[in-house]
C-alpha cells in the first residue's frame, strides 16, 4: 500500500513529498527542496529507507537537500530530465540541479518501477525546459506545472506560457479526477482544476 507524506521545506515552503510504500518500508522521496537532515529525520523516525529521489524540475527551490541526501545515503538514484541538469557547471548554476552521482536522465514515456508499483513519467514543460509530472496510479506529482487555481511562473529561462498551457491541457485531459500534489501550497484534483482553474480554461479553449 502506497502513501504520501508532504513536507513543506525551505524558505518558500517547497513541498518535498514521502511516497511510502508501508509493504517493503520504502520510500521515494520527491522535490527534496531543502533541509535534507529535517526529511531524513521523518523517514527514518516512520521506518522508511529511500529508494529514490525523483526531481520534476531543477530549480533550486525543488532540489537543494539532493546533496546531502546523498551523503547520507549513498548510491541513491536520482530521476530528473536531462534539460535540468547543470552539466559541467555551465549555464545558470542557480536554477538547475548540480551534477550529483547517481543521476538517471528520464524522458517522456519512461516508467520507474516501485515496488510493485509503477511511476510514469510525463513531460510537462512551460515553467522549465525539463519539467516533469510523475503519476502513480491515481496521483499526479506535478512540481511547479499546475497548482490548485493556478500554474507556474513562465518568465524564468527556459519558461514558456505556450508551453505550460500545453502541458496544462494535457494533465487535465487525462482520463479520471486525479490527485493533484502540486510543488506549492495544497493539494487539489483534476475535476476542481478543469472546473476553477482559469488557466486550464483557458489551456482548453
Amino acid at each position: 500500500m502506497l502513501q504520501i507524506r508532504r513536507m513543506p521545506v525551505g524558505q518558500i515552503g517547497t513541498n518535498c513529498y514521502l511516497l511510502e510504500d508501508s509493504q517493503r518500508m520504502r520510500c521515494a522521496i520527491i522535490d527534496p527542496g531543502d533541509q535534507s537532515d529535517d526529511i531524513a529525520r521523518e523517514m527514518e523516525q516512520a521506518g522508511f529507507t529511500p529508494e529514490m529521489i525523483l526531481i520534476t524540475h531543477g530549480h533550486f527551490d525543488h532540489v537543494l537537500a539532493v546533496p546531502g541526501l546523498l551523503k547520507r545515503y549513498p548510491g541513491l538514484p536520482v530521476y530528473v530530465h536531462e534539460k535540468e541538469v547543470n552539466w559541467g557547471g555551465k549555464g545558470d548554476q542557480y536554477m538547475l540541479l548540480g551534477e550529483v552521482e547517481g543521476i538517471r536522465t528520464v524522458q517522456d514515456g519512461d516508467v520507474i518501477p516501485f515496488g510493485e508499483a509503477e511511476i510514469q513519467v510525463l513531460h510537462t514543460p512551460g515553467h522549465s525546459l525539463g519539467s516533469l509530472t510523475f503519476r502513480v496510479g491515481d496521483v499526479l506529482f506535478c512540481g511547479d506545472t499546475l497548482f490548485a487555481g493556478s500554474c507556474g511562473r513562465t518568465d524564468f529561462a527556459g519558461g514558456s506560457f505556450g508551453q505550460i498551457l500545453q502541458s496544462l491541457k494535457r494533465l487535465v485531459s487525462l482520463e479520471g479526477n486525479l490527485r493533484v500534489c502540486p510543488g506549492h501550497e495544497g493539494t487539489t484534483d483534476l475535476d476542481r482544476e478543469r472546473k476553477q482553474n482559469p488557466f486550464v480554461r483557458q489551456a482548453l479553449q
